[in-house]
């Protein structure tokens, strides 16, 4: 079963917040209404994932709340820290770790690190703007194969604006 990857970034955040920190910056209003329109697009598409893997923080679990309902996904993702400041080895880690019977997975996050992962998996350098996808697949049968250098194919790019 060859296996597909989103790679997302979290939807557009406010630098207007009263947060303390950058991990805790909300979605701004663009960003709340970009959700569920890139989640409905990507179950438009049929890459609704099985899994779900995403940084903790605050704009990105804002993210999935906000497209939860529009993408058709059921389960809660995994939520990590390491992907806050997540780059290559950290997505490498946490496709390595999903389950072999898991044949469509979404990670999302943050660039600089979504960019570069993207290029690293594809060979392929593209804008990862926020709220933007990559669809991304391969022929390996194993996420812990699949985690290597040009190992993934760039399908398609879904970016918010294209949407409207």
């Amino acid at each position: 079963m060859p296996l597909r990857l989103v790679l997302m970034r979290h939807a557009k955040s406010s630098w207007k917040s009263t947060a303390h920190h950058d991990k805790e910056r909300p979605l701004n209003k663009r960003g709340k209404h970009d959700a569920p329109r890139v989640g409905a697009e990507l179950r438009h598409l049929g890459w609704v994932p099985e899994r779900i893997v995403s940084s903790d923080s605050v704009r990105t679990i804002e993210t999935f709340s906000h497209m939860k309902d529009a993408l058709g996904f059921e389960g809660e993702p995994e939520w990590r820290a390491d992907l806050y400041h997540g780059g290559v080895e950290d997505v490498c880690a946490a496709l390595r770790e999903l389950p072999d019977d898991c044949a469509t997975a979404l990670v999302l996050g943050h660039n600089p690190g979504w960019e570069d992962a993207l290029e690293w998996l594809s060979g392929r350098h593209e804008p990862m703007k926020t709220g933007a996808c990559a669809l991304l697949t391969t022929t390996a049968e194993r996420w812990s194969d699949a985690a290597r250098a040009g190992a993934w194919t760039l399908e398609a790019m879904v970016y918010p604006r294209q949407l409207e």
